[in-house]
């Protein structure tokens, strides 16, 4: 069952950059000799597509505002990609595991990391300085690479690292709501206050002969 990590580490890096994931497996099954890579992905056309869809990405994903746009386009592209992705490593090595439990588990494992994803970026497209942006999209273009080039070579490995960095983001996820809600509850109590002392304000000047 090696590719069930595969899938897993595949979907998840769908999840962050789709087109990344079919350019690099198509890349590695084409001329690195990958047998775990499906024929479909090495093909001219869908290397050439992947590629420049990929070139667009690594631009709109950099620019404040612009990424969480092509996130929410995105919604459903991604988990589309990696359940596709994964069916396809599935019927590549047949008898190990259905196409069907192969793309729900790619398109599952797709859609909650493209959720994390898009959360974060949402998070850090607060801050009003692009730097913090850019670093955050690198960080994540290493990582989809890091992590698929892994996952070719040592499948186990490449999982756990993806199910740590699954759960480390759902905690950031988690810890980002949490900061939000607290933020809001207190401009709420700071607003009732401030209304409170200009009632109080009205109604001493009301009283006065």
């Amino acid at each position: 069952m090696t590719i069930v990590p595969l899938i897993f580490t595949s979907g998840l890096a769908s999840g962050i950059n789709a087109y990344a994931v079919v350019l690099l497996l198509g890349l590695m099954g084409r001329f690195a000799g990958a047998d775990s890579v499906p024929p479909a992905l090495e093909r001219t056309d869908v290397l050439i597509a992947a590629a420049v869809l990929f070139l667009l990405e690594a631009v709109a994903d950099k620019i404040p505002f612009v990424d969480s746009l092509w996130d929410s386009v995105h919604t459903v592209i991604r988990p589309i990609a990696g359940a596709t992705v994964g069916a396809l490593i599935a019927s590549a090595d047949p008898g190990s595991l259905g196409e069907v439990a192969a793309g729900a588990m790619g398109g599952t494992t797709a859609l909650v990391s493209h959720l994390v994803k898009a959360s974060l970026r949402m998070a850090v497209n607060t801050s009003p300085e692009p730097a913090s942006n850019i670093a955050v999209s690198l960080a994540e273009d290493v990582s989809v690479a890091g992590l698929v080039s892994l996952a070719i070579f040592h499948p186990w490995l490449a999982a756990s690292i993806a199910a740590v960095l699954l759960a480390v983001g759902l905690l950031l996820v988690w810890f980002a709501i949490s900061r939000i809600r607290a933020f809001r509850a207190r401009r709420r109590e700071r607003r009732a206050a401030r209304a409170a002392r200009e009632e109080g304000a009205d109604r001493t000047y009301v009283r006065r002969p």
